[in-house]
């Protein structure tokens, strides 16, 4: 009985392997290029990440500055936007493409979007999930279990659905974002072309996660057949 992390079904693994290197390498590139680049505008990361709450009846929405390179995200819990001080403080084209994703997900908070909604309820599922997956998934196939077997796909089944729903939230956030700085004027089209260019790039890492997850799982349910 071969060892289950390292079996000949890990080949199913390369291309979601492959894809994750490209998407990270991909996504660094593209925001180190347009951090470089300053806005026409010259205005930070916060002060268009402010304007876009305003604009949008958010104004109790606060914006801070957080420590990390692309440390950025929207806290659903607190309703508020952080943003890695880089892209706080700084007039790049990268920067306010950032700004804008993160004020994209407190737009969908307070519009009730449907996929974040959804994420956000099965998160705590998921997180247990993703912890007892592969542990119940070893423990049954070593003591060929099928019942811990079945647990183990259900529960990372779990976690590619949070994935999946991910996605939607994420190009739906981006897609905002565009239609917001579009709306502001604070971009020239061409520095919106560059801004959709990062967004574009980050988005790509959520595709290669999700592969990875699904294939993942394709790989567990193969192995419990083959028990």
């Amino acid at each position: 009985m071969p060892f289950f992390l390292f079996d000949p079904t890990m080949i199913l693994l390369v291309p979601a392997l492959i894809l994750a290197f490209w998407a990270q390498m991909r996504v660094k590139k593209t925001y180190r290029k347009f951090q470089k680049i300053s806005a026409s505008g010259n205005v930070t990361g916060y002060k268009v990440a402010k304007h876009i709450l305003n604009q949008n009846g958010l104004s109790s929405v606060e914006v801070n500055a957080v420590k990390g390179e692309l440390s950025d995200h929207y806290d659903p819990r607190k309703r508020t936007v952080n943003l890695s001080e880089a892209n706080y403080r700084g007039n790049s084209l990268a920067a306010i493409a950032v700004a804008a994703h993160e004020v994209g997900h407190a737009i969908q908070h307070h519009t009730e979007y449907t996929p974040l909604k959804l994420r956000h309820a099965i998160l705590p599922v998921t997180s247990f999930a993703s912890w007892a997956a592969f542990p119940l998934f070893f423990i049954g196939f070593l003591f060929s279990i099928p019942g811990l077997l079945q647990a183990g796909i259900i529960f990372f089944a779990a976690v590619v659905a949070f994935h999946l729903v991910t996605l939607p939230v994420e190009f739906n956030a981006s897609s905002r974002a565009i239609a917001q700085l579009n709306g502001m004027g604070v971009l020239m089209n061409q520095e919106l072309s560059g801004a959709r260019k990062v967004l574009n790039a980050a988005a790509f890492t959520y595709v290669a996660s999700a592969t990875m997850a699904l294939l993942q799982l394709v790989r567990l349910i193969l192995l419990s057949q083959s028990e």
